[in-house]
């Protein structure tokens, strides 16, 4: 078996590795080294290490959303709210009622999939710009719910997550005889780990019959029903593992930041979070993290340039979130028009000329 690249496969077990070359083993080796090296490069610059962390914890639901929308071909524009569930619910069950953090993580990822698969039930009839709609409305409906349902933050408009507290007993604020999560250093190395496992998961996913069903939905989902894929079942499944992540996510940045409103929870997250798969490249799940990567960073650079300014130029250090907006929306149409598939075509196309050189094809 042979691919466009010239790598050839001899075997099914050579043909089914998640590395095939000596130089992509390289790669992965030069990129676990720069994971583990970066928080210590960043320690003294903490705004450049919440961006990182922030990274981290977000790439999570762009993933799932890459799920969603690139391998299956449902839109979503409720990836904010999602977060929220995720958020709120963890709040309140580790924080409030006092259960150990990992279960309320645990527990905020699956009430997030369980009500991400109620809102994905009109998939069954809808596509294209109609479930992009009914998705918008879901944004809309639990972010109404977050602000006026007082039972979630006991009528104070906010609610305090606690941080993970390791070899002690942990109440809402004090880890007693242990040592208390509350650092971006800490929570650097607790993302980096959640993401990697998050990666392992869906990239094996699609070695399965449940991923390449989910890929055979977004192709032609009549065909895929005509040779026996269940369409409205894999469809609703799709909705409860994109949701569920971005639910999980939620939770994890619930418990770095300490404090959840409803206000992180607004649609320019759900729009932030499709840009990035945009941006990434739809259907590869390394174009996610690309994705995130590159608009985590173009945010944070336009908030420190704004920052720097805001001294000189104090008009101008005002206008950061509308220059934000700006920026977003150029790149996203400068990608559309001139690489439609992303950073990770891209990088595969560089990739690919180096390893052919000095032939073109």
């Amino acid at each position: 078996m042979a691919s466009a690249t010239g790598v050839y496969h001899t075997t099914y077990r050579r043909d089914f590795a998640l590395r095939h070359t000596r130089a992509e083993w390289v790669r992965l080796v030069l990129l676990v080294a720069g994971a583990i090296a970066l928080p210590y490069y960043l320690q003294d610059n903490a705004f450049w290490l919440q961006a990182a962390t922030r990274f981290l914890v977000f790439g999570i639901a762009v993933v799932g959303l890459m799920v969603l929308t690139g391998y299956t071909g449902l839109v979503s524009l409720a990836t904010g709210a999602f977060l929220g569930v995720g958020a709120f619910t963890t709040a309140n069950v580790a924080s409030r009622y006092g259960w150990p953090v990992p279960v309320g993580i645990l527990v905020a990822t699956l009430v997030a999939a369980v009500i991400g698969a109620f809102f994905g039930l009109p998939a069954l009839r809808l596509k294209g710009l109609y479930l992009a709609i009914t998705t918008l409305a879901a944004q809309y409906i639990l972010l109404y719910t977050f602000r006026n349902w007082d039972y979630l933050t006991d009528g104070a408009g906010n609610i305090a997550a606690r941080a993970p507290c390791i070899g002690g007993e942990s109440g809402n604020k004090l880890c007693t005889g242990g040592t208390r999560l509350d650092s971006d250093f800490a929570w650097y190395w607790i993302a980096l780990v959640c993401l990697v496992v998050v990666l392992m998961a869906v990239r094996n996913l699609f070695r399965t019959g449940l991923g390449r069903a989910l890929i055979a939905i977004r192709d032609q989902d009549i065909a895929a029903e005509v040779i026996g894929v269940h369409v409205g079942r894999y469809k609703i499944l799709a909705f409860a593992i994109a949701c569920g992540l971005a639910g999980f996510s939620g939770a994890l940045n619930a418990h770095w930041r300490n404090v959840v409103t409803w206000e992180r929870y607004e649609i320019n997250e759900s729009f932030l979070a499709v840009a990035m798969i945009i941006i990434g490249g739809l259907g590869s799940v390394a174009g996610a993290v690309y994705g995130a990567g590159f608009m985590i960073w173009l945010e944070s650079f336009i908030q420190r340039m704004g920052q720097e300014f805001r001294t000189t130029f104090e008009d101008l250090g005002l206008d950061v979130p509308a220059l934000q907006l700006f920026a977003f929306g150029a790149v996203i149409v400068l990608f559309l028009l001139l690489e439609p598939r992303g950073l990770a075509r891209l990088w595969q196309r560089t990739k690919d000329y180096f390893r052919l050189w000095p032939f073109r094809y």
